[in-house]
């Protein structure tokens, strides 16, 4: 048998980022064959997540190799790398000769900043698709959406899917659910609510009260600023 050709996967890092947006594809990224996994971040000290502990880049912006997969993670840190001309910059020359541009979450907002969702469809975390417009985008309700050579992936634990997915694309079924068992991802919640589809209204209404309202407010006033 020969090596898989090498794969280079580029993470972008900003501070605020949602650790799960990053680790959960990169764990199953990391396990495709030939995979090579970057943290690219604008300078190399540790990223502070979301949830209390932070993460260490592998390279800086000015330092980091060509992705072959642009990865671009989301959190609530999104609203402030939207202002960071470093970051998007960044984005878009990636972007410019990677195979595939990817998101999770509303890592999506910062690929339509940097202009690569115009007439795109695409998604991002249920409390933000109506925002999506303001990037060019279409929104469709789904958990991963594929339109080109750019997937965008739903919140948080959908990345977990889009990676799933990608590896299918590149290296097919077998090996995609190899991984997926390997990874022990079966997922039977103790809840059947993870979309406001099927959690109950109230506690739907009662987390956009607590925090996605002004999260949204937040991000939609980060877009209108050129």
């Amino acid at each position: 048998m020969t090596a898989a050709p090498e794969t280079t996967v580029v993470f972008l890092l900003f501070p605020g980022i949602t650790q799960l947006d990053f680790t959960a594809p990169a764990q199953a990224l990391s396990r495709m064959p030939g995979a090579r996994l970057i943290g690219a971040a604008a300078t190399l000290d540790p990223i502070a997540t979301d949830s209390g502990f932070a993460i260490l880049p592998t390279h800086d912006f000015a330092g980091a190799p060509q992705a072959d997969i642009l990865c671009v993670p989301g959190g609530h840190g999104v609203t402030e790398a939207l202002g960071d001309t470093a970051t998007i910059d960044f984005v878009a020359r990636q972007a410019a000769g990677a195979r595939w541009v990817t998101s999770v979450c509303t890592g999506a907002f910062l690929l339509g900043r940097a202009g690569l969702l115009a007439d795109k469809r695409a998604t991002t975390h249920w409390a933000y698709t109506h925002l999506l417009p303001l990037v060019g985008a279409e929104p469709v309700a789904a958990r991963v959406v594929e339109d080109g050579h750019v997937v965008t992936s739903g919140g948080v634990t959908s990345g977990l899917d889009f990676a799933l997915t990608l590896i299918a694309r590149l290296h097919g079924d077998a090996v995609a659910q190899a991984i997926q068992l390997a990874i022990e991802y079966d997922p039977a919640p103790p809840f059947p609510g993870g979309h406001p589809d099927r959690a109950p209204e109230s506690v739907t209404a009662g987390l956009k009260t607590r925090v996605y309202d002004a999260a949204a407010a937040r991000i939609e006033a980060a877009l209108t600023i050129l």
